[in-house]
């Protein structure tokens, strides 16, 4: 993912390539109504690399921001819009605009779906200076009828109860000024966040304790900061916005969860995100082997029996019968903690790094497929696409006949990389859009030459 770059991104553009144009965008997902989402973007456009500009009799520098939203599954265009983001500036000759960044945000309001992101940011005086990114972002329903937690955006600045509403930061009484670059540093300490709490006044909850836990973490799970603190039920929808102090600690990579903890019956839901420190100043801790790290120190020392059960029926599609039986068998919230512990350890691919890239890789192709792949009766890990995208990944190609003649609508996959290349044909046999696997050339599934017969209307 992008992110997972940026600090590579961050070095490139301010040491060897002063010139190109320096744009980076976050992005965070609130609850808008009952059906529908609000996708707010956060940009950050690097004002010593923008060429001035004269307009009529005034000096500006600026970009041009080209955002265009499709989605994926319908492949109809929702978003192809032009922004215009730009600031005036002394003169064509001042200097003293350097070492700024000109911050924005946009706003849409989305159904679910999964959606394909392209946003690009052109100079105005210079329009061969351009960057652009691509990215696949999903839009879940909040539920209606269960507590829930917003994306937490990272800013550098919050300003309580402002009185600026004209502000384009400006929500909920607050400006949050974002940091889309997700990057602190010893000049800026300081991390102010922004999260949204929802349906936490239900009947249900009102004789029970709702805590919500802020912890960081750093790269290799272990919990450097925790607080905890009583929600009050009396309203539906809250803001938490908070202030972490990275003065500390050293260089790395770090991870903020805020945590809604239903004491009573021990679950939970969390919500996470991943920023970068740059500290030299503080010696680096002595780092721990992958290979050594503990349960408890993990991020599987923090799940709640629901999400450690929901962990794995979400990994089943990689995981072998034994597992699944051995799974079954446990009865307490310790051992199924220890048993994802060592699942996703023998699939770690990298165990020298702190990550555990293929995870990583694999829940963000099961949030894909939860909303892509999702039909009435099932949802998107239990449906054949499903499967078949979870264990060989995003196919190379895909053929699509929604509506031939004489036949069903159907897709042919490709994978040109698995045993020189194979196929994996599905079949809208029920008409419900539940696309059952009819035939593959893989070794392994299902093999049925003759699979145009079962999608043939007479």
């Amino acid at each position: 993912m992008k992110k997972l770059l940026i600090l590579l991104l961050f070095l490139s553009i301010n040491v060897f390539s002063q010139d190109k144009l320096s744009f980076e965008f976050d992005y965070a997902r609130f609850k808008y109504d009952t059906t529908k989402t609000y996708l707010e973007l956060y940009y950050s456009l690097g004002q010593s690399n923008l060429k001035p500009y004269m307009d009529e009799s005034t000096s500006f520098i600026g970009a041009y921001l080209d955002v265009t939203i499709t989605d994926t599954l319908s492949k109809n265009v929702l978003i192809d819009k032009r922004y215009l983001s730009r600031t005036e500036i002394l003169s064509v000759e001042d200097q003293s605009y350097k070492g700024k960044n000109l911050l924005g945000n946009l706003g849409f309001i989305l159904a679910k779906g999964v959606y394909k992101l392209e946003i690009s940011a052109t100079d105005i005086a210079d329009t061969i200076n351009i960057i652009k990114y691509k990215e696949i972002i999903p839009i879940r329903e909040f539920p209606k009828n269960k507590y829930s937690i917003s994306d937490i955006q990272l800013a550098s600045r919050i300003i309580s109860s402002s009185r600026n509403k004209e502000s384009i930061f400006y929500k909920n009484t607050m400006e949050v000024f974002p940091n889309p670059h997700n990057i602190y540093t010893e000049q800026m300490p300081i991390l102010f966040f922004y999260a949204e709490l929802y349906n936490l006044n239900l009947p249900e909850l009102q004789n029970k304790n709702l805590i919500l836990i802020q912890q960081l973490n750093d790269s290799y799970g272990n919990a450097l900061n925790v607080k905890k603190k009583e929600l009050s039920k009396n309203n539906k929808s809250v803001v938490e916005a908070g202030v972490v102090n990275l003065k500390k600690y050293p260089t790395g990579q770090y991870t903020l969860l805020l945590n809604i903890f239903e004491d009573s019956v021990k679950l939970g839901i969390a919500s996470a995100k991943r920023f970068y420190l740059i500290n030299p100043s503080v010696a680096p801790t002595k780092q721990i082997s992958i290979e050594n790290l503990d349960v408890k120190s993990s991020e599987f020392g923090i799940l709640s029996e629901e999400e450690c059960d929901e962990m794995f029926e979400v990994s089943k599609s990689i995981a072998a019968q034994v597992n699944i039986d051995s799974y079954e068998k446990l009865k307490d919230i310790d051992s199924k903690r220890k048993f994802l512990f060592d699942f996703w350890k023998v699939r770690d691919q990298s165990p020298d790094t702190p990550q555990n890239e293929f995870k990583e890789e694999y829940m963000e192709r099961v949030e894909f497929v939860e909303v892509r792949y999702k039909t009435f009766v099932r949802r998107g890990v239990k449906t054949d696409r499903g499967r078949v995208y979870l264990m060989y990944a995003e196919p190379d190609e895909i053929d699509y006949f929604p509506s031939e003649y004489n036949m069903k609508p159907h897709e042919i996959w490709y994978y040109h990389g698995i045993e020189g290349g194979v196929t994996f044909i599905f079949g809208d046999i029920t008409g419900y859009n539940d696309y059952e696997l009819l035939h593959s050339t893989k070794r392994g599934e299902i093999r049925d030459e003759t699979w145009a017969r079962r999608i043939t209307v007479d």
